[in-house]
């Protein structure tokens, strides 16, 4: 009775807790169908204006674009530095590559804002100040742990083995690298790159203290709330950027899956 009373509690629990974390963001695209610039039921009838109004918006595109080239730039040296570094830590071993590990993921424990103060500081003491390359830093070093756990994870999937078979037969440690592991951890790769565009392209926090005379569309959002007739357009924005995080994190997920379970096959054959 006890265990059926407790396994009960916990079901209870997970449901209440999946409820308050995704109602309000299911609410989002509810509202922006809303014939209404409140956010309340009952609701006044559908229309489809604040989709339409976001393609007349040119700070939004602006926005929009400059989001793309730092998620874009920020993502790609992101899961090049954590290929790497995640490939020297598992086959090396070495003191000086776990030092470095450790110091790549030390970021996921910094709250954003610590971490926006720090490179604030360092961007203008360095001298380019706030601007869209200083965001493309902040973001690489805040989208630097994920790819680092996803590309471990990947490489480790696989044995040392089929390295030490390619080294045998002549391949040095470059060839081995760019031959064998690199093709086996290309879905952990391409995985690795959209979680960490995803990342970069929706972090506010980071972005609001780099941000210079361009803005990102975090940034962009955060401006237009203080306005009440924006907030249905800012919804039908949300809904956007939720239904295309959604699919890019499911893809991810899926072509991490897909390795793993070919990597386990071809091992076993």
């Amino acid at each position: 009775m006890t265990r059926y009373l407790s396994r009960n509690w916990l079901v209870a629990y997970v449901a209440a807790y999946l409820v308050f974390l995704y109602l309000p963001t299911l609410l989002i695209p509810v509202f922006s169908f809303n014939d209404s610039i409140a956010p309340a039921f009952p609701l006044k009838g559908f229309t489809v204006q604040w989709y339409q109004s976001l393609l007349d918006d040119p700070r939004l595109r602006n926005a929009a674009l400059n989001s793309l080239i730092v998620a874009s730039s920020a993502a790609a040296i992101a899961t090049a530095a954590g290929c790497l570094i995640a490939y020297a830590d598992l086959r090396r071993s070495s003191p000086l590559a776990r030092s470095i590990s450790l110091l790549a993921r030390l970021p996921i424990l910094l709250p954003g804002v610590v971490l926006g103060i720090a490179l604030l500081v360092g961007v203008n003491l360095i001298g380019p100040g706030p601007s869209l390359g200083a965001i493309v830093v902040g973001h690489v070093c805040f989208c630097l742990p994920t790819t680092v756990v996803v590309m471990r994870s990947r490489f480790a999937a696989f044995p040392r083995s089929l390295e030490d078979a390619a080294m045998d037969l002549g391949a040095d440690e470059w060839i081995t690298f760019r031959r064998v592991a690199l093709p086996l951890a290309m879905p952990g790769l391409v995985s690795a790159f959209m979680l960490a565009f995803i990342t970069s392209f929706d972090e506010f926090i980071v972005a609001f203290f780099l941000v210079g005379t361009e803005p990102t569309l975090p940034i962009y959002i955060w401006s237009q709330l203080r306005f009440p007739k924006q907030l249905p357009s800012v919804m039908a924005l949300g809904t956007v950027i939720l239904v295309v995080s959604v699919i890019l994190a499911a893809i991810a997920e899926h072509l991490r899956r897909r390795g793993t379970r070919s990597s386990a096959n071809s091992i076993t054959k």
